[in-house]
């Protein structure tokens, strides 16, 4: 960075300066004022380092003489984990409770029409509606105690949340369902649980839980609500099949009945730590919602950000407008994954077409990583105002800062995105075992490629795992993690429970881990994704398929291997955004369909991810050596994504068994 001090004017040596001798100089007048201008400039842009909250080279601490591994936060006294945040706040509803105390009657819930600002909803009013809504819940037979179980089968909005909370008021548990369990998942949750009632948003959704109904499947559903207005067709239909069908203002009488304040859940104190590891948020905390709440990610942040009075607003509902809704919000806290990030980094870079200008960003990049490397993170420098303030814009502008989780994120990528958007980016581990999170990266420790040190409220240890070669004593393992935040067990199913619970408590995650010498974990492997070639190498598909991202062309990409073969091929959809160009560069014109089956095209892509992965360090066999070249997106629509954007690997493999058998019979190593 400038050292603005240089840029000032140099001032007289000489003992006769004074400030008399101005008033008969203009030009001095004129020097001092400028002197005056850069001073505050410097003042307010100066580099200010974040003070981080322990030792960055101790930022977890050996729990047990004699067991390296087993490692517990710096930032406690003792090994007694963090169980309660605030003595006060103990439940899911006691978080509400706490912020609706903070905030009263300020904004809690938002949401938007297409073309049309925020608006909101008051804490107030959601509290109000919550307590109407679990009385009316009562009202149709469901009991308030936490073996009542009530599903909510909606996208983000703020009737999912004050349905929620109405159930918490009651002491009734609240059972998530999505499109993408498919039926056969759905009609087992439903059975499961023995629910009775399910709030729904859309007439489908409800016509798709008649269908099971009618055929026998679902034989305790007998109520459906729904947040928006329904047809006199299905509420015949639901009649002749013995379900109720109604409007939520239906279920919603004019008065309360008595309040029982008892709430089934004690699983909240993750992310809590998460505020404990980086920042207090306050009232004027603005995230936006838009991964689904069936997730215990989306739905640990909202808890959060209703703890301490803060606003969530909700996306409209269509992913492709999120951008739109991003910029009209203004959020300051933005839960991300790493595909989202991947998308930023992506069309940054693409952005930037002229050599000039992409030397310039580049440069600029490295300007603030320096900063970053001495623990300054700002929005406010030379590089920001010249290069970095548009990129900024488009997120709304007042981003304070980041949290990506649920699979990893490239370093090359997290650095990028620390120096362009110019705020905290955190990087989170855990799962929904753990109530979302177990290891938080240290406010004040910005290097990547880790996944940070242990919450307060979880003990995380590595155990020995023969087969992959990874051993405690090395400092690499399966990653098991014990504390408040690990959940009982799964409903009704003690067989799965023992297998991931063990007889100490430990969570045995599936994820292999790595201690690094500052106490910070790092994922290096998946257990549960592991597949063998014929020569017995081990291959982590995930890991691969992160590096591939990275090329250009490709927007995304599977990873597939056969123990019966020596060679790994893959699936890849090109970028639409980039690919016809990048093609067109190498002599080659055509539509992007046309281009997905052109076979120069197939192997100048396939040439590209090799040099990438290369570079990014993988070995001959953890290559390509084959690919397909496919015109359509993973999407959650389609099946082959989950609602947390991860690749279903079952599904794809099954789509694409043509491609696949085709690509083993032709390809020659």
């Amino acid at each position: 960075a400038y050292d603005f001090w240089s840029l000032l004017p140099s001032l007289p040596s000489s003992s006769s300066f004074s400030l008399s001798s101005l008033s008969r100089s203009p030009s001095s007048l004129l020097g001092i004022g400028a002197l005056a201008s850069l001073t505050a400039y410097w003042l307010v842009t100066r580099r200010r380092p974040m003070q981080p909250p322990c030792d960055l080279n101790a930022q977890s601490i050996s729990v047990l003489q004699g067991e390296p591994n087993w490692r517990r936060s710096a930032l406690l006294k003792d090994d007694a984990l963090l169980e309660f945040y605030y003595d006060d706040t103990r439940t899911a509803y006691d978080m509400f409770q706490r912020g609706l105390r903070v905030a009263g009657n300020g904004p809690c819930l938002g949401f938007r029409k297409p073309g049309e600002p925020y608006q909101w909803i008051s804490y107030t009013e959601v509290a109000e509606q919550a307590q109407v809504l679990g009385s009316g819940l009562l009202g149709k037979g469901c009991q308030p105690n936490p073996e009542q179980f009530v599903g909510i089968f909606a996208q983000n909005r703020p009737e999912w949340i004050i349905s929620e909370l109405a159930c918490y008021t009651f002491s009734m548990a609240v059972v998530p369902l999505y499109d993408t369990l498919g039926e056969e998942a759905m009609v087992h949750i439903l059975n499961l649980g023995k629910i009775s009632l399910v709030i729904c948003d859309k007439e489908e959704k409800a016509e798709s839980l008649l269908g099971n109904k009618e055929k026998g499947a679902t034989p305790t559903l007998s109520c459906l609500v729904l947040f928006n207005d329904c047809s006199d067709a299905i509420v015949e239909r639901g009649k002749n099949c013995g379900v109720e069908i109604l409007e939520l203002t239906q279920l919603m009488p004019p008065k309360p009945q008595d309040l029982a304040v008892v709430c089934f859940t004690s699983g909240t104190t993750g992310t809590i730590s998460f505020y404990r590891s980086l920042c207090e948020s306050s009232c004027k905390d603005v995230s936006i919602s838009y991964l689904p709440l069936a997730h215990m990610f989306e739905r640990m942040i909202q808890v959060s950000m209703f703890c301490h009075g803060a606003r969530v607003g909700f996306y409209q509902g269509d992913i492709s407008l999120l951008m739109d809704d991003i910029k009209t919000l203004k959020p300051t806290f933005f839960p991300v994954v790493p595909r989202l990030l991947n998308r930023i980094y992506d069309k940054i870079l693409g952005s930037v077409t002229s050599p000039l200008r992409r030397a310039v960003l580049h440069y600029a990049v490295k300007r603030k990583q320096a900063e970053l490397s001495s623990g300054v993170v700002r929005n406010n420098s030379l590089w920001d105002r010249l290069v970095f303030n548009r990129i900024q814009a488009n997120l709304g502008g007042n981003l304070r800062f980041i949290l990506t989780a649920s699979a990893p994120i490239s370093p090359t990528v997290l650095s990028f995105l620390r120096a362009t958007l110019g705020c905290l980016i955190f990087e989170g581990y855990g799962q929904t075992e753990c109530t979302a999170g177990c290891t938080f990266s240290m406010p004040g420790d910005w290097s990547a490629g880790h996944v940070g040190a242990p919450l307060p409220c979880a003990m995380v240890k590595l155990v020995d795992i023969p087969d992959m070669n990874y051993y405690a004593k090395n400092g690499e393992g399966e990653i098991c993690i014990r504390g408040h935040s690990v959940f009982r067990g799964y409903l009704k199913d003690e067989e799965k429970t023992a297998e991931a619970l063990d007889s100490d408590g430990w969570l045995h995650s599936g994820d292999v881990g790595q201690w690094l010498l500052n106490g910070t974990l790092r994922i290096i492997d998946r257990k549960k994704h592991i597949f063998k070639l014929s020569q017995g190498e081990y291959i982590a598909p995930e890991r691969i398929e992160n590096v591939y991202m990275r090329c250009v062309p490709v927007l995304q990409v599977f990873v597939h291997g056969d123990s019966l073969k020596s060679h790994l091929i893959g699936i890849v959809v090109p970028d639409p955004e980039v690919f016809i160009d990048w093609v067109k560069e190498r002599g080659i014109i055509g539509s992007y369909k046309e281009l997905c089956q052109h076979p120069d095209v197939k192997k100048a892509v396939l040439e590209d991810m090799t040099a990438v992965g290369k570079e990014a360090g993988l070995k001959s066999f953890e290559q390509l050596k084959d690919l397909h070249l496919h015109p359509e997106m993973f999407t959650v629509s389609n099946g082959l994504l989950t609602p947390t954007l991860k690749s279903r690997r079952v599904d794809i493999r099954r789509v694409f068994q043509e491609q696949i058998t085709n690509m083993y019979s032709t390809t020659v190593i």
